[in-house]
């Protein structure tokens, strides 16, 4: 695993390992559909097989960038919502990004593991939890969606085990590992349909074919 960068290169948050930011829709979850902003940080210490943002893993490809800069894009076009994601966004201290955000006036959004703990502040959290590195327990109250990835059977348990733990309004998503995506979506609707307060989230991006 690469090593991340030290507090003096990232200056308490003023700057950020960025692995790519970009205007684009939201592809997955509760805010599917919906345009945003999204700030991928690199540096992951998950690493799951599956990952689709394998490139953004080793922060060390990724100088760090001030935060003014990437606020300074986000104001340029106009967007009223951000996704800060990564990698794992929480491995960094984001206080002074959020700041910077919120005086922009956007909604803020966290998409996260849950194994670091949560700095900055945010208008809406996506909790995944990963196997590898479990949620720390702050993680579960914290969370407005749980959105859990499914690639076998063995996956609807580790999400009843999550969703035990998160509170009562918290939003509930199986969504497919793309790979097996064609084979583990018909199990996943019956389980919707068998436990409705379940929700079905699908990489809807990967289907219009934007980031």
């Amino acid at each position: 695993m690469a090593a991340f960068p030290d507090s003096a290169a990232l200056d308490g948050g003023r700057s950020l390992p960025v692995a790519e930011d970009f205007y684009t829709v939201q592809g997955e979850g509760r805010h599917a559909g919906r345009a945003a902003y999204f700030v991928r940080l690199g540096g992951c210490d998950v690493g799951c097989e599956w990952c689709d943002a394998k490139y953004a893993w080793n922060p060390a490809l990724f100088p760090p960038v001030g935060v003014g800069e990437v606020v300074g894009r986000v104001a340029a076009c106009g967007a009223q919502t951000v996704v800060v994601t990564g990698g794992e966004p929480l491995i960094y201290p984001l206080e002074p990004l959020t700041r910077a955000l919120t005086g922009q006036g956007v909604r803020i959004h966290l998409e996260t593991s849950g194994s670091h703990p949560f700095s900055g502040r945010f208008d809406w959290v996506c909790l995944s939890p990963k196997r590898r590195r479990p949620p720390l327990d702050e993680a579960f109250a914290r969370a407005d969606e749980l959105k859990v990835v499914v690639g076998c059977e063995e996956d609807f348990a580790w999400a009843e085990q999550n969703a035990a733990r998160v509170g009562e309004g918290c939003l509930l998503y199986l969504q497919p590992e793309w790979s097996v995506a064609e084979k583990v979506m018909p199990a996943i609707v019956e389980y919707v349909k068998a436990h409705p307060r379940w929700n079905v989230s699908v990489q809807t991006h990967k289907y219009m074919q934007i980031p």
